[in-house]
C-alpha cells in the first residue's frame, strides 16, 4: 500500500504542488469520491518494451519474455497492431487471478474504471464545474479535483470554458484515507509535449516554414510554441517596421507563422530562433528603387540619437540624417533641430542595398529649396515687382 493510502503526502509531489493542493482542499474530502467496493491496490508503474504475439478481439497479447506477458486493450492504438512488431508499454497493475500484466500504451489515455486508477496514471475524467481554487471532475462517477495551476501550462482567466469536456489528466494523488483524487491535465500535457518536442526536433530545418501559438510575450521578443518546442521571435524579427512593445504586433495565444531561423542543437535545451517578417515583403526592396541619389522626400522623425536623427522615408524604412547633415551651422544636439513626430524634408545622398542603409540631408534640402525660390524669377522682374509695390497685373500697356 503506498504513502498516500496511509494518509501520507504522496513523495512524487513536490513542495509548490502540495501546498497548492492543501490551499484548495485542506484535509477535507472531496464528498462522495469512492464508493464501498473493495480497495485494490495499483502495484508500481513501469514501462517496458514488449512483443505483441497475439490478437484477440479488444484485447492484444504482449509478450516481454518467456514467462512474462501482458494484456493490452485493442482501443489504444491508433494503427491497428500488427503482430511481431514492438512497443513500448506502461505496466498499470497485475491480475491478481492470472499473473498478467495489464497495460497501456504510452501517450494513450484511459477509459478510468475506479479499481485500476493509480498514481501517475494517465486518465480520462469530465469537468462537471469550478470553484475559485479549480476544477471538479468526475471520474467514473466519482468525484475528483484539479488545483488551478494544474488546469493548464499557461494561467487560464476563466476556467468555466473547460465545464462539460472530457479531459486528459494524470492522477497525483489518490489518498483513501481522506477521500480524495486529485488530477493534473498540465502533466499530462507535459508529457506529451516532451514526446512532440523530440518529433519535432528530428523534423525541423532551418528555413522552414511552421504554425505555432504564443505562448509568452516579454520585452526582447515572443515566445512560440511551435509543437513541444518554444522557439523566440526576437523584436526585431516581429516585423520590418520598428515595434516598440511587442504587445502592439502580437499576445499570448495568438495563432501564428513563422519561419526557423536558426537552431543551437549544441545548448541544452536546444535553442530555437523563429522570425515572422521574413515571410512578409522587404519593404526596403520596393523602396530602394523609387530612391535615388539626389531625390527629395518628406516623413516622420522616428527616433534620436547622438550621432543624428532616423526618418521615416516609406513604410518600415528608415534613413538617417547624420547630425553633420542637420543644419549648416554646428549642431551639438539633434534635439536642437528636430523632434520625435516632426515632418521633414530631406535629400537622398544615398543608398545602400547590401547594409539596407539610407543617408539623408535636411541642409541639402533646404538649399535646394532656397536654390529653387531664388531661381522662380529673373532679376529683372524682381525690381519691377518691388518697384510697384509686389503684385504685377498683366494688360495692354
Amino acid at each position: 500500500m503506498s504513502n498516500a493510502d496511509h494518509g501520507q503526502p504522496p513523495s512524487s509531489l513536490d513542495a509548490a504542488l502540495e501546498a497548492e493542493i492543501n490551499a484548495a482542499l485542506g484535509d477535507g474530502r472531496i464528498d462522495d469520491m469512492l464508493d464501498d467496493g473493495p480497495e485494490v491496490s495499483s502495484g508500481t508503474r513501469s514501462e517496458r518494451t514488449g512483443t505483441i504475439v497475439l490478437i484477440r478481439g479488444d484485447e492484444v497479447l504482449v509478450e516481454f519474455g518467456p514467462r512474462l506477458t501482458g494484456v493490452c486493450a485493442r482501443s489504444q492504438f491508433k494503427d491497428e497492431p500488427a503482430i511481431g512488431t514492438t512497443d513500448t508499454f506502461t505496466v498499470e497493475r497485475t491480475d491478481p487471478e492470472d499473473g498478467v500484466l495489464i497495460l497501456s500504451r504510452r501517450g494513450a489515455i484511459a477509459k478510468a474504471r475506479w479499481q485500476d486508477i493509480g498514481e501517475g496514471q494517465v486518465i480520462e475524467a469530465m469537468c462537471t464545474g469550478s470553484n475559485k481554487g479549480g476544477l471538479e471532475l468526475d471520474v467514473s462517477g466519482h468525484k475528483a479535483f484539479m488545483p488551478a495551476g494544474q488546469v493548464d501550462l499557461r494561467h487560464i482567466e476563466d476556467l468555466d470554458v473547460f465545464i462539460g469536456q472530457k479531459l486528459p489528466c494524470e492522477v497525483i494523488e489518490l489518498d483513501r484515507s481522506k477521500g480524495r483524487l486529485v488530477l493534473s491535465r498540465r502533466k499530462a500535457m507535459q508529457a506529451l509535449r516532451e514526446q512532440e518536442r523530440g518529433e519535432t526536433l528530428a523534423a525541423l530545418s532551418v528555413g522552414d516554414v511552421v504554425d505555432g501559438t504564443v505562448t509568452s510575450v516579454k520585452d526582447f521578443g515572443a515566445f512560440v510554441d511551435v509543437g513541444g518546442v518554444d522557439g523566440l521571435v526576437h523584436i526585431s524579427d516581429l516585423s520590418w517596421e520598428r515595434v516598440r512593445k511587442v504587445e502592439d504586433v502580437v499576445k499570448a495565444g495568438d495563432a501564428v507563422r513563422v519561419q526557423v531561423l536558426g537552431i543551437e542543437t549544441d545548448r541544452d535545451p536546444v535553442r530555437v530562433s523563429l522570425g515572422m517578417k521574413q515571410l512578409a515583403s522587404d519593404p526596403f526592396t520596393s523602396a530602394a528603387t523609387d530612391l535615388s541619389e539626389g531625390s527629395m522626400v518628406s516623413g516622420p522623425v522616428t527616433r534620436l540619437e547622438a550621432f543624428g536623427a532616423f526618418v521615416e522615408v516609406a513604410p518600415g524604412v528608415e534613413g538617417l540624417v547624420h547630425i553633420s547633415e542637420m543644419a549648416h551651422e554646428r549642431v551639438h544636439k539633434p534635439s536642437q533641430i528636430v523632434k520625435v513626430g516632426q515632418v521633414v524634408q530631406v535629400q537622398v545622398l544615398g543608398v545602400d542595398p547590401g547594409q539596407q542603409r539610407i543617408s539623408l540631408s535636411m541642409k541639402r534640402a533646404q538649399s535646394s529649396d532656397a536654390a529653387a525660390s531664388s531661381r522662380e524669377e529673373d532679376p529683372a522682374m524682381r525690381k519691377l515687382r518691388e518697384k510697384f509695390g509686389g503684385q504685377l497685373k498683366g494688360g495692354l500697356g
